[in-house]
C-alpha cells in the first residue's frame, strides 16, 4: 500500500486527519470530502489516487477489524484476477419475501456475504465508477459497478470477523473480538 486516501463526511475530515497525525499514518495522503452516494464517495477516492497506481483497494470505515493479511489476500488475487472481493460463505438461510411473505429460498451453497477490501485494476474501476455515475447506476458495493461493465468479479477469502459495524450489537461484538485479539481499549 503506497498511499490511503480517506473519504469521509464534512464534520469529519479534521478530526479524521487529527487521528492521522495522532497515530502517524503517514501514508493517509489526502482526507477527502465523500459524495451524497456510494458511488460518489468511491470515484471522489479513485479518481485522486496517485495516476501511476496499477490496483486500488477500496475498505469501508465501516470494518475497522479487517486484518493486514486479509488485504495482501485480495491485493495478491487482484494481481492475477484484476477484480476481487472478500468474502465469506453465507451460513443462515436466506429467505426472499414480499409484503412480509416468503417467495423463495435461494441455495445457499452459491450464496456469499461480499465484504471489503474490493481491489481492482486501477482502469477498471475507473471505467466503472464513471459508468455507474453516468448512468446513476444503484450500486451498494463498488463490485456491482464493475459487474455491470460486464467484466468479472472473483471472490476470495474474507473472514467471519471482518464484521461491519452498523448496529449498537455489531460494536459490542467487535469489541469482544478486539479483546480476544489481545487489543485493549
Amino acid at each position: 500500500v503506497s498511499e490511503i486516501i480517506v473519504v469521509t463526511r464534512e464534520d469529519k475530515i479534521v478530526p479524521v486527519a487529527d487521528l492521522c497525525k495522532e497515530y502517524g499514518v503517514t501514508k493517509a495522503t489526502k482526507i477527502l470530502l465523500g459524495g451524497a452516494t456510494r458511488v460518489e464517495s468511491s470515484a471522489a477516492g479513485v479518481f485522486q489516487a496517485d495516476r501511476h497506481s496499477k490496483l486500488i483497494a477500496i475498505s469501508d470505515g465501516a470494518r475497522p477489524l479487517v486484518t493486514p493479511e486479509l488485504i495482501e489476500s485480495a491485493v495478491e488475487a487482484a494481481k492475477t484476477y484484476r477484480a476481487v472481493t472478500v468474502a465469506v460463505p453465507v451460513k443462515d438461510t436466506i429467505k426472499t419475501a414480499e409484503n412480509g411473505v416468503v417467495t423463495g429460498t435461494p441455495d445457499r451453497d452459491t450464496m456469499f456475504a461480499v465484504q471489503t477490501p474490493q481491489v481492482f485494476e486501477a482502469d477498471i474501476i475507473k471505467g466503472a465508477l464513471t459508468k455507474a455515475l453516468r448512468d446513476k447506476l444503484p450500486v451498494t458495493d463498488d463490485c456491482s459497478a464493475v459487474e455491470a461493465l460486464g467484466h468479472p468479479v472473483y471472490l476470495v477469502d474474507g473472514s467471519y470477523e471482518n464484521i461491519k459495524i452498523t448496529t449498537p450489537e455489531d460494536l459490542s461484538l467487535s469489541e469482544a473480538l478486539l479483546a480476544a485479539r489481545g487489543v485493549r481499549r
